[in-house]
C-alpha cells in the first residue's frame, strides 16, 4: 500500500499496545511500522531520518519519560500526535503541543474511527502540501460549504484558529471559515512566506505593517506574538534589518 498512513504506538501497558494494534489493522489505510514499551526507544526511533511515521499513538503516564515529555522534545514534529490515556487532566498540556486527538481509555472503536477520519485529513493535506510545493504552486484549496475554494497564497494576511476552524483572512475585513487546525494551515503554508507567531495566528511575510514589542500590525490589525514564537520572529526581523 505505496499511499497507506504509517503509523506507531508508543505504551508501557502491553493489552493497550495490543488493542491499539487490533484498531490499527481493521483500518486498511493504516500501516503499523513500529510499537515500543517506553517513550525513550521511541525518541530514538524518531530520530532517525530513515524511520517515517504519519501518525504517532502514544500514552502519557509512562515511567521515567511521559508522553508529554516526548512530543516538547521533538516538537514541532512532521507527524499527528493522537494521544491514548487514561487521565483526562493532560488535555490542557496535549493540546498545548497541538495533539490532533486525545482518546480516553478504554477506547470505543467508532470514537477511534473518528480519530483516524481527522488523521488522514491532516496526512492528506500534508502531503498536498509536499505536492504543491514541488510544483511550486501558488495556491492551496481549502474546504467551505461542501466545496474546495481556491485560495492564493498572495491573497492572505492571515490565519487564525476559531475553535475547531480556521479563519483565513484574505483582506483586513474578509475571511473564509474552513473546519481545520492550524498546525494543517502551517504545514500547508510555504514557510518562505508565511510564519507562526502564536498559537492562534500564522502570518504573511508581506502584510506585516510592524512589530512592535508583542505584537504585529497587519492591515490595521494587531497580532500577538507568542512567547514561543517571538525568537524566530525576531530572526525574520534580523535577517531583513537594514545594517
Amino acid at each position: 500500500m505505496p499511499n497507506s498512513i504509517k503509523c506507531i504506538i508508543i505504551d508501557d501497558e502491553p493489552l493497550a499496545l495490543d488493542i491499539l494494534e487490533t484498531y490499527i489493522q481493521s483500518h486498511e489505510n493504516l500501516k503499523l511500522v513500529n510499537k515500543f514499551s517506553n517513550a525513550q526507544e521511541a525518541s530514538q526511533w524518531l530520530a532517525s531520518n530513515e524511520n517515517e511515521v504519519d501518525i504517532v499513538f502514544s500514552d502519557i503516564d509512562m515511567p521515567e519519560m511521559s508522553g508529554i515529555d516526548l512530543i516538547k522534545s521533538r516538537y514541532p514534529a512532521p507527524y499527528a500526535i493522537i494521544f491514548t490515556t487514561a487521565h483526562p487532566n493532560y488535555a490542557t498540556d496535549a493540546f498545548d503541543f497541538e495533539a490532533l486527538d486525545y482518546l480516553l481509555k478504554p477506547i470505543a472503536p467508532d470514537r477511534f474511527a473518528k480519530a483516524i477520519k481527522r488523521a488522514e485529513e491532516y496526512v492528506q493535506l500534508r502531503r498536498n502540501a509536499d505536492k504543491d510545493s514541488s510544483l511550486n504552486t501558488d495556491y492551496i484549496f481549502v474546504k467551505v460549504d461542501g466545496q474546495h475554494q481556491k485560495v492564493l497564497y498572495q491573497d492572505i494576511y492571515f490565519v487564525e484558529a476559531f475553535a475547531d476552524y480556521v479563519k483565513i483572512w484574505i483582506s483586513p475585513d474578509k475571511r473564509i471559515v474552513t473546519l481545520q487546525t492550524m498546525r494543517n494551515m502551517e504545514n500547508a503554508l510555504p514557510k518562505s512566506s508565511f510564519i507562526r507567531v502564536h498559537r492562534s495566528f500564522i502570518v504573511a511575510l508581506d502584510k506585516i505593517e510592524s512589530i512592535q514589542n508583542s505584537n504585529i500590525s497587519i492591515g490595521g490589525k494587531l497580532i500577538p506574538i507568542g512567547k514561543n514564537y517571538k525568537d524566530a520572529v525576531m530572526e525574520i526581523v534580523k535577517k531583513a534589518k537594514l545594517q
